[in-house]
């Protein structure tokens, strides 16, 4: 088992499982995400006999950097896995410190029509150490030190469900990378029953949901989910997860020129988040190979935050990162796979 893959809970009923202090746990994270150790026999609280099990039953394997590309603002990183996948994961440089978008699969398949990443459908989850790896790989590694967690990499985070939340479990863990769990957002397509048991966890990270669209027949033309969870029982998902937990809810909102950006959809879009917790985040179209579609117009997108604001509904404009280099929401694609 790799190390990297075991939550703080996992680690107290790995030393219960042999007669040990369940407490030791707590050294041997701190010791990994504090001290950044290698090598189980570094950690000097332990007993050697504690220290050789530990080097037998776990490993510290880890994802290998391929390729970076860089410019002022963005990182996007291309990494290999220890099976030959590959995925990208992308450094986003603020001003009030670094967010690092990380993917959660090798591949999707929500098949989104204005994303790149659905064109190479699922080949398997990542692992929760593939996950924490991509971050321990910027801080460890290249010294870059990680203020803030999106999870809208390649993949549908909510199809890898448990992974995912282990994977938010040790980065935000006091003993662990320390990250607050209200600087981790996760984004779904709109797997509505994993959100509403995403609903009933404790200090659950920010939720992001990508809506696109404020019906179900253009919804379901650009996002196939939304014919397995169409539009109302998405947001009605969306209201538990915002009562249950007291926090907004993100909806993501791509302005397509032509497709989604008119002043009717403005206006359907505020009546179906009347009255629900959240905000929502206009995104500008990146373009990508393999869709067809164009970036609504700086003017156009303005009028929509325009109507949604007079609609009462809270709203913003994305800041745009790396779409220069194919780093932008929906263009992550493992170039290295799809050129070889």
């Amino acid at each position: 088992m790799n190390i990297y893959g075991q939550s703080i809970n996992m680690l107290e009923d790995y030393f219960k499982s042999f007669g040990e202090n369940p407490a030791k746990a707590k050294i041997v994270f701190s010791a990994l995400y504090r001290d950044k150790i290698s090598s189980f026999y570094d950690i000097t609280e332990l007993s050697d006999a504690v220290k050789e099990r530990l080097s037998a039953d776990f490993e510290f394997s880890g994802i290998s950097l391929i390729t970076k590309s860089e410019t002022e603002t963005t990182c996007k990183y291309l990494f290999r896995l220890s099976d030959g996948h590959t995925i990208e994961t992308v450094l986003m440089k603020h001003g009030y410190g670094n967010g690092v978008c990380v993917s959660t699969q090798v591949g999707c398949n929500m098949d989104c029509a204005f994303c790149e990443s659905g064109k190479l459908k699922k080949v398997r989850n990542l692992e929760t150490h593939e996950m924490v790896q991509q971050i321990l790989y910027l801080r460890n590694v290249l010294d870059i030190p990680v203020s803030h967690v999106v999870l809208m990499g390649i993949g549908e985070p909510f199809d890898n469900y448990e992974n995912v939340m282990n994977f938010t479990d040790i980065i935000s863990h006091q003993q662990g990378i320390s990250i607050p769990a209200r600087h981790i957002t996760i984004s779904t397509a709109g797997i509505v029953p994993k959100i509403l048991e995403y609903a009933s966890r404790t200090a659950a990270p920010a939720l992001a949901i990508s809506l696109h669209a404020p019906n179900d027949e253009l919804r379901s033309r650009i996002m196939p989910i939304n014919k397995a969870y169409p539009t109302n029982g998405l947001i009605d998902a969306a209201r538990v997860y915002a009562e249950n937990t007291g926090k907004k809810v993100t909806f993501a909102y791509i302005m397509i020129a032509g497709v989604n950006d008119s002043d009717e959809c403005a206006l359907e879009l505020a009546a179906l988040l009347k009255g629900l917790n959240c905000y929502v985040n206009l995104i500008p179209y990146n373009k990508t190979r393999s869709a067809s579609f164009s970036p609504s117009s700086k003017e156009r997108v303005l009028e929509f935050y325009d109507i949604l604001k007079k609609q009462g509904i809270n709203v913003t404009v994305r800041r745009e990162f790396g779409g220069d280099m194919n780093a932008a929401c929906g263009q992550l694609s493992s170039d290295y796979r799809n050129n070889i």
